[in-house]
């Protein structure tokens, strides 16, 4: 081992926060940081989700809620560093304010009231937060952009994770801490519990579980692995204030499908759902809307990494590698 590597030498003792650890982000954040021999504090609302997090020394299970101040405190207490993934997913939410909204903007209030004594703190944000709500088909976005036109109504998870960074980076303006922002697109990746499938996942879930026809829908997604080891890495690779988009690739569905048939046994849906009967499956699908549809299906975006990787150390993952590994950990499931 290097000098470097040691833990112990390096202060790595100091329990490492993670706020969000039965998320499928957090989890494997927190998987990594003790892979690596860092003491991490798993801050979790339901303690016996930490079943999904490895039984080791090194690992710390914490009770807190990002509406409970008293226990954000307690939780942060003793950390140097801090890595927050805690929000909540559009998908599937009813009321928007009280599932999305308010878990990420009051959320992030609440934590920054008592992170006075935190040094580092790795903030997970979103190409949300970077992507506009009305875009031109086609847009190329970059970290220098900001989503300017969302609203609670019109697009709430980006009003949420723009808000919320917003927030974050106001309290560390002034202060004598570091803070980057981690931005990834969808999250693909082996889910670490069943729970881990209702998110973004649920885009390959449809493949995996799903009818036989996929929507004419558009894609950005990128490696979880890529994602939780940015976290980890940034907390001393990068720059001081950065945003890091942390996104591999973009696919239509129908090209989705056909790279898991080319590489798993079974069919996977490739056929495409005309727009009228992709309207009428929305109109009764618990997780689609009328509205959501009419603003994506058909449509695209990208996003500039830049040097994002490189900076950060990540391994890259192949996309097949990304693809093939979510659906047969969703089939695990079963």
């Amino acid at each position: 081992m290097r000098q470097e590597d040691d833990p112990v030498m390096y202060g790595w003792f100091m329990p490492v926060l993670v706020t969000g650890a039965s998320g499928f982000i957090g989890a494997h954040v927190v998987c990594e940081l003790l892979t690596r021999g860092y003491s991490v504090r798993a801050m979790l609302r339901d303690p016996t989700l930490a079943k999904m997090l490895p039984d080791d020394e090194n690992l710390e299970v914490v009770k807190a809620d990002l509406f409970d101040v008293d226990s954000l405190r307690k939780a942060v207490e003793g950390c140097d560093d801090v890595i927050h993934c805690a929000a909540s997913l559009y998908v599937g939410a009813k009321d928007v304010k009280r599932e999305v909204v308010d878990p990420s903007v009051v959320g992030v209030r609440n934590l920054c009231s008592v992170m006075e004594g935190v040094k580092r703190i790795i903030h997970t944000s979103s190409v949300a937060a970077i992507r506009a709500t009305k875009f031109q088909n086609g847009k190329v976005f970059s970290n220098e952009d900001w989503c300017e036109d969302a609203s609670e109504t019109s697009n709430a998870y980006g009003f949420a994770k723009a808000e919320a960074e917003r927030i974050m980076r106001a309290w560390a303006k002034d202060r004598d801490v570091r803070l980057v922002t981690i931005h990834p697109s969808i999250v693909f990746g082996p889910v670490l519990h069943k729970r881990h499938i209702e998110g973004s996942m649920s885009y390959l879930k449809h493949f995996a579980r799903g009818p036989p026809f996929v929507l004419d829908v558009h894609i950005n997604f990128v490696d979880v692995r890529d994602v939780a080891i940015a976290h980890v890495n940034a907390l001393d690779k990068g720059d001081n204030g950065h945003r890091y988009i942390i996104h591999k690739d973009g696919l239509w569905m129908k090209e989705i499908g056909g790279i898991l048939n080319s590489s798993l046994e079974g069919k996977f849906a490739t056929r495409k759902l005309p727009k009228l009967f992709a309207y009428l499956l929305a109109a009764f699908h618990p997780k689609l809307s009328v509205n959501r549809l009419k603003k994506t299906l058909g449509t695209h975006v990208g996003y500039e990494v830049g040097d994002s990787f490189d900076v950060l150390q990540l391994p890259n993952y192949d996309i097949e590698v990304t693809l093939v590994d979510s659906v047969n950990s969703i089939k695990a499931q079963d």
